[in-house]
């Protein structure tokens, strides 16, 4: 049975965005590590990523290279620079729909690329002067597809409290993850990702106030036979958190994308072909391939998942809000038309979300 069209939905309203004043080329950051061997330069520029933005440390005058940097440093660097980013796209989805930083009732922030207690939601209640009894929530370490985790409690606040303004914060200082080493597990990730958050309002209007896209209903797929495939965890050789990626995550994810996606569309009268947008998780070239090959896409449905991997990198939890934002930018949406947001990350699980315009 399709969704009722008259029904008070939570409605995605408005975006914003942040990303480190400085980007890097691939090139650049090979250079800046004084990188030469042949197999990791090859990862680097086969990444179909032009550049990505990132804190990188100063330079060690021993070295010549950038610092490397301890686990307390990596954590500060997470706490301050996530604040700071996290603020900046607040403040830009807030200016996107006329709305002041006291409207925020609930605010959920994402993040995977370190630990704080209490978490970024308190901490920039405290920072920007927000209102004491905001209702906040804080995912943290679920990954790259945490964004669509996240976005489920916030539309069902938003449903519960017609009227009041929820937003999430995806937040993902990535370079505060990086180890670095001569070896292609930490390549891989340090070829991948870049920092930057993103912000996503969301309002259940009564009088439909706001034009936006209704989130109509949210699937998960959990793949726990690769459970180990993606991981965050304790690295004893560097004496810090690192992330691990198996060469085959984006069989795991193309192989299965069609189950959730089935799941998603079950009982909605929608058939596949039937939706109009895509906006999928930018998880590397791979992933991106993989995904488009099982579900039978073409390059201009994802041309914003791959414009934002070129421009920005994997930017873990927020990058399907980037795409997000420039889909809504281009002005082609039209009334009536639905789209699927898709994530993936550890677990190995696939996020999806229906949304209708």
């Amino acid at each position: 049975m399709a969704a009722d069209p008259s029904a008070v939905r939570p409605r995605i309203v408005g975006i914003g965005t942040a990303n480190p004043p400085t980007s890097y080329s691939q090139q650049d950051v090979l250079e800046l590590y004084r990188i030469t061997d042949s197999k990791i330069i090859s990862l680097f520029h086969g990444s179909h990523i032009d550049r990505r933005f990132l804190y990188l440390p100063p330079v060690d005058e021993g070295t010549g290279i950038p610092r490397d940097e301890p686990q307390g440093e990596l954590l500060r660097k997470h706490r301050t620079y996530g604040i700071e980013l996290a603020a900046q796209a607040l403040r830009s989805c807030l200016k996107d729909i006329d709305a002041e930083l006291e409207d925020v009732a609930y605010l959920a922030c994402v993040t995977s690329t370190g630990w704080l207690t209490p978490g970024f939601s308190a901490l920039l209640i405290r920072e920007l002067g927000m209102s004491r009894d905001c209702s906040r929530l804080d995912v943290v370490g679920m990954g790259c597809n945490a964004g669509l985790n996240g976005l489920n409690p916030v539309a069902g606040w938003a449903a519960a409290n017609p009227g009041k303004l929820a937003v999430m914060i995806c937040v993902e200082v990535c370079s505060a993850a990086y180890a670095y080493d001569g070896t292609m597990r930490t390549a891989v990730v340090n070829s991948l990702f870049g920092d930057g958050a993103a912000a996503v309002a969301v309002i259940a209007d009564p009088a439909f106030a706001r034009p936006g896209g209704d989130l109509l209903r949210f699937s998960s797929y959990l793949v726990h036979e690769a459970i180990d495939a993606m991981r965050y965890d304790w690295d004893e050789s560097h004496g810090k958190f690192s992330f691990y990626i198996d060469r085959d995550v984006p069989y795991v994810v193309g192989a299965n994308a069609e189950n959730v996606i089935d799941n998603l569309l079950s009982g909605t009268d929608l058939r596949r072909s039937e939706i109009v947008h895509w906006i999928v998780h930018s998880g590397g070239k791979k992933v991106i391939d993989s995904v488009k090959i099982n579900l039978g896409l073409t390059a201009h449905d994802l041309r914003h998942t791959t414009s934002v991997l070129r421009d920005y990198g994997n930017l873990s939890s927020g990058s399907f809000l980037f795409s997000l934002s420039q889909l809504m930018d281009e002005g082609r949406l039209a009334s009536g038309e639905h789209c699927v947001l898709m994530t993936m990350g550890p677990g190995s699980t696939i996020e999806t979300a229906l949304v209708r315009w």
